[in-house]
């Protein structure tokens, strides 16, 4: 978690539902909120000039989204689209910097965050130049496994479709597939109901 929640609902922040599939917020929007998830997953993408989905991340119960952002006032570059039915924290702008400026501490919070998922980005950069599409979903599936305290190998079930995993590492759904199931062949990964462990 990124801030209490206890600190946020005491700053003025309410919860907000969203059904899968609902607007967060639209690219282009101007950043007026500080968004914390409770439940559910949400989704930051961008659509490419022919209609193909780029999603930049998936983010889930205890993370924030989007607060870079209000820190630089730039319009969105992203949308953000709950995956899942969600309910997630909203704080208004004027209230989350004078949260911060109450309790300095939790910029310490807010900077670890911001810094995991710059890191992710970096990773992901240099990965998504690889012509080799195994080498972009071992990243994406080493970064998801490494927040988690098992790290044996196939001790992680990928919370990921095949298709949220295309679209996360900018290759096609069925490349995705097939290298998947090369992945499976050379032990990287196991397959058991259709779900993917690592």
């Amino acid at each position: 978690m990124v801030i209490n929640e206890n600190y946020l609902i005491s700053a003025g922040a309410e919860i907000r539902t969203y059904s899968a599939g609902a607007f967060i917020f639209h690219e282009g929007s101007t950043p007026m909120f500080y968004y914390q998830i409770v439940e559910g997953q949400v989704k930051l993408n961008n659509f490419t000039e022919d209609g193909k989905e780029f999603i930049q991340d998936i983010m889930s119960s205890g993370q924030s989204f989007g607060e870079a952002l209000l820190f630089l006032n730039r319009k969105y570059p992203m949308e953000a689209t709950a995956l899942t039915s969600c309910k997630v924290l909203r704080l208004c702008k004027e209230n989350f910097f004078s949260l911060l400026d109450t309790y300095p501490k939790l910029y310490a919070s807010l900077c670890l965050s911001m810094s995991d998922r710059l890191y992710y980005q970096y990773v992901m950069l240099q990965r998504n130049s690889s012509q080799n599409p195994s080498d972009r979903l071992i990243c994406v599936m080493s970064y998801l496994k490494s927040g988690q305290e098992k790290q044996d190998p196939f001790s992680f079930r990928i919370p990921l479709t095949r298709q949220q995993l295309a679209n996360l590492t900018g290759i096609c759904v069925e490349t995705a597939i097939r290298t998947i199931k090369n992945m499976e062949k050379n032990k990287i990964v196991r397959i058991k109901n259709r779900k993917i462990f690592f």
